[in-house]
């Protein structure tokens, strides 16, 4: 099996599609982490060659994506989400810095926040051959020095087991050559409209170390440049600023006779000084109040009493080691992953409501609070496997999988002086009788210890029945523990003590694949695949913070089941002089999705399965090069994703799960088109112009978002003098946006390469997402995009 990219004429971008098939097709999963890629080119082929045989993707029956470094760096993309609009498909939904939510193929269930550590993730994440993947936090990892980053569409149970249901995102680094010295070095400025400046530097160098060693080193530093400016008393401008700054450094050690040893270590930490979120309503700043200056809001704009923060520390330290033992290759693949994470957000308004709720004085209604969200998490994991070496019809991998997480998560409230208040209110000695231990003036504490433990067996073999026709069988037998503790106290809270919950669940994830070539150019293929998510206990509602109706409705759910799909899927790929063409028609099939919903008055979220759902769409990629130095790639995909189950009413209505209800966060279409032009500008240097459109379609962030739509929130604050009846009107259905980037540059032949750039020419606002707390009640605001920015880079490789 063979892996290619598609050139045209001198142009230096390659249109690489499909290289992550080396990373699923049975030996080839062994090629992908070898780091001895050895490359041919045949015509306007490149051949893979990491296994001592071909792989290419005319032959891997299944869709994916590959975005190429010089596709990264001439896109101007720094996060996945960037990297998405290019990729039929997939979908993020920006939730905040490292916070964003990944969906593909429309397999989505809502909006996951920072107060649901139970959730578990819908795509998997890896670093190479480490699984980094984490609910509600997306590893906001720096695109610099990577190979490709791959997105294999549709589940990848078999192989990649829990959390790849919808699919698998893959960070493909640039691993220690031996016997060779090279590095880059890369520096930027830019700056989004009427924001601040931003820059970073960069850089990464390989050394070898002897005949048989060589280490790459990687380091960088960003500065964000915020562009949302805050009212109130803990605001500002650009109010969302922030940095990100680590490195990777990277061991290969390879004795030349079928051994190899690479241990890596990769440190990142984040630090952002707010959050994208574009305010419409707040309890402190609105049309209602007359005892204070009404106030309406610009775009891109909040209001706060405290600033926000966000910040994510991540150590991964791995070992990957490969021995060839005759016709068999055995891998071994441990890792380790430790990370802090806090999401420091301003909760004035969020207290402040429960405060009005509860006829407290405007005093304490104007305390500002703060709730602090602290992960701290800890991950080993173990994988050995064999895989088949050698030429033959036959070519086979098998192996085992273990992990051990241990995730601390704990929520914090500290208002200084709400207990006088409450006391004063409520009666003497209240705040100290429901603390349950937790500090002073803080109404609500949580603490939540996680103990994961999970055990896999996976294999899958390809069989050339003839030499067009292969068929491919898999199948991963999972078995999973989860424990977890919950204490809570406070005011706010229901004041458990040290209840213990735990779930498990096994199972088999089975898949079959055809692949059929019907020349050398064409092939067709299909496949039917199973995926899985594993399941959980949701935490237990606030019941002092619901009202009778919601505590009605949304008091009964407690523990999840797993989610499993069923994927049905027919495509093709061809390639031909100066094009390539990849589509791909799907079905699946899904049961006990797991939904999650806002339960309104609680301040809470709760996770609960729906019998039947499903998502049915086509997705194609075509690249065509017409002349020399010019070059057309588009991709788009249509999907339609609906619930297949009514609920009774009122559960239908609050919740949005009826039948022909749409998934939520899933645009129903989704298009880029992106082209460039190099010529030549002098003997020794070349130059390009590039543009990229993307369209994104109409989405929703929550499913019951789309019952009654457009929603009046009712705030019913009666507060410096707004009335009881206080509501706001708003359109659920985010709309639709286009974003165009522009782009230009210079490469000399001496390495040296000189970008311009131009991102969101239009300078579309974006509505992300829309986020809400406890119903409408404290602040209502979308999550939005950085606006249009002007930024130079200068890179220089040697």
């Amino acid at each position: 099996m063979r892996s290619f990219i598609t050139f045209s004429g001198g142009c230096r971008t390659a249109l690489l599609f499909g290289t992550a098939a080396v990373a699923l097709s049975a030996a080839p999963v062994m090629a992908q982490d070898t780091g001895e890629e050895e490359t041919a080119q045949r015509g306007n082929t490149i051949v893979v060659t990491a296994t001592k045989r071909d792989a290419n993707i005319q032959d891997i029956p299944f869709s994916i994506n590959a975005q190429t470094a010089d596709d990264i760096e001439r896109s101007g993309a720094v996060t996945l989400e960037d990297l998405s609009r290019n990729v039929a498909g997939l979908s993020v939904q920006n939730l905040g810095p490292g916070q964003s939510q990944v969906s593909v193929r429309g397999v989505s269930a809502g909006q996951v926040v920072r107060d649901q550590p139970g959730v578990k993730e819908q795509v998997g994440v890896y670093l190479d051959e480490s699984v980094i993947s984490l609910s509600l936090f997306t590893p906001d990892l720096d695109l610099f020095d990577l190979n490709r980053v791959e997105t294999l569409r549709g589940p990848q149970g078999t192989l990649f087991g829990s959390g790849s249901v919808g699919g698998t995102i893959r960070y493909i680094t640039n691993r220690p050559e031996i016997g060779v010295t090279e590095g880059t070095i890369e520096a930027n400025l830019n700056r989004p409209r009427d924001g601040d400046l931003g820059w970073y530097l960069k850089g990464a160098i390989n050394v070898p170390m002897g005949d048989n060693v060589a280490a790459r080193v990687v380091g960088y530093y960003t500065e964000y440049g915020g562009f949302i400016d805050a009212a109130g008393s803990g605001g500002g401008q650009n109010v969302n600023g922030g940095e990100r700054y680590g490195g990777r450094l990277a061991i290969r050690i390879d004795n030349g006779n079928g051994f190899s040893l690479t241990p890596r270590l990769v440190y990142q930490r984040v630090n952002a000084d707010g959050f994208n979120r574009q305010e419409i309503f707040n309890l402190y700043a609105n049309p209602f109040t007359t005892q204070s200056p009404a106030f309406t809001f610009d775009e891109r704009q909040q209001y706060l009493l405290q600033r926000e923060a966000f910040e994510d520390e991540t150590l991964i330290a791995d070992l990957v080691a490969e021995i060839e033992l005759g016709g068999v290759v055995l891998t071994s693949v441990t890792s380790y992953t430790n990370r802090d994470i806090l999401v420091s957000r301003d909760a004035s308004a969020l207290t402040g409501s429960v405060s009005v709720d509860l006829g407290y004085p405007v005093d304490a209604v104007l305390l500002p609070s703060n709730l602090r969200d602290t992960t701290d998490l800890e991950t080993w994991t173990q994988e050995l496997r064999l895989a088949s070496d050698s030429d033959g019809p036959l070519q086979w991998v098998l192996g085992g999988f273990y992990s051990d997480t241990s995730r601390f998560y704990r929520q914090r409230l500290p208002t200084p002086g709400y207990d006088a208040f409450t006391d004063q209110v409520l009666g003497a000695g209240t705040s100290a009788a429901v603390a349950n231990g937790f500090p002073a003036n803080s109404p609500f504490n949580s603490d939540l210890p996680y103990d994961i433990e999970q055990i896999a067996v996976f294999g899958e073999a390809t069989y050339a029945i003839t030499d067009a026709f292969d068929v491919t069988v898999g199948a991963r037998y999972y078995d999973f523990d989860e424990t977890r503790t919950i204490t809570t106290g406070g005011l706010f809270a229901n004041g458990d003590t040290g209840q213990v919950d735990t779930t498990s669940s096994d199972g088999i994830s089975p898949r079959i694949l055809l692949s059929y070539d019907i020349s050398p150019d064409v092939t067709l293929n299909a496949q039917a695949s199973k995926g899985f998510r594993l399941g959980g206990v949701n935490d237990p509602l606030n019941t002092p913070l619901c009202n009778a109706e919601d505590l009605a409705l949304f008091g009964g759910f407690q523990d999840y089941n797993d989610e499993t799909l069923w994927n049905y899927e027919a495509g093709v790929k061809a390639q031909g002089d100066g094009f390539y063409f990849n589509a791909a028609g799907f079905y699946t099939d899904i049961s006990n999705l797991q939904v999650t919903l806002d339960a309104g008055s609680c301040s809470s979220r709760i996770v609960f399965n729906v019998p039947e759902a499903h998502t049915l769409g086509v997705e194609a990629e075509f690249g065509i090069s017409p002349a020399e130095g010019l070059d057309f790639v588009f991709s788009g995909s249509l999907i339609e994703a609906e619930f297949d189950t009514t609920l009774p009413d009122p559960l239908a209505g609050a919740t949005g799960i009826r039948e022909g209800n749409r998934l939520p966060s899933v645009p129903e279409f989704q298009l880029s088109a992106s082209g460039s032009y190099e010529f030549p500008v002098a003997d020794s240097a070349d130059a390009y112009v590039a543009a990229t459109f993307t369209h994104v379609g109409n989405r929703y962030t929550q499913p019951a978002d789309q019952e009654n739509n457009p929603r009046t929130f009712v705030h019913g604050l009666p507060f410096l003098g707004a009335p009881a009846t206080a509501s706001t009107t708003v359109d659920l259905l985010l709309p639709s946006y286009n974003i165009v980037n522009l782009s230009a540059g210079v490469d000399l032949d001496n390495g040296l390469s000189v970008i311009a750039y131009l991102n969101n020419v239009f300078d579309e606002n974006a509505l992300l997402s829309f986020d809400r707390e406890r119903g409408g009640r404290a602040r209502l605001a979308y999550r939005t995009n950085q606006p249009r920015t002007l930024g130079l880079t200068i890179r220089k490789d040697f």
